[in-house]
């Protein structure tokens, strides 16, 4: 569950950067989203590696 959470929100975040930069540094063109991607990879990892059994 809290991997699609993450998935939702990271997506809307990328489309949101793409309308509008967020100006964070690394993060201030609209070229950078791919970035947000990479976020998205590493908490999908550690939510499945930190998830209860």
């Amino acid at each position: 569950m809290a991997v699609k959470i993450l998935v939702i929100l990271v997506l809307v975040a990328m489309v949101l950067h793409l309308i509008k930069p967020f100006g964070l540094p690394g993060l201030r063109q609209r070229k950078d989203a791919w970035k947000i991607a990479l976020i998205l990879i590493a908490a999908m990892m550690m939510a499945l590696v930190f998830r209860p059994a």
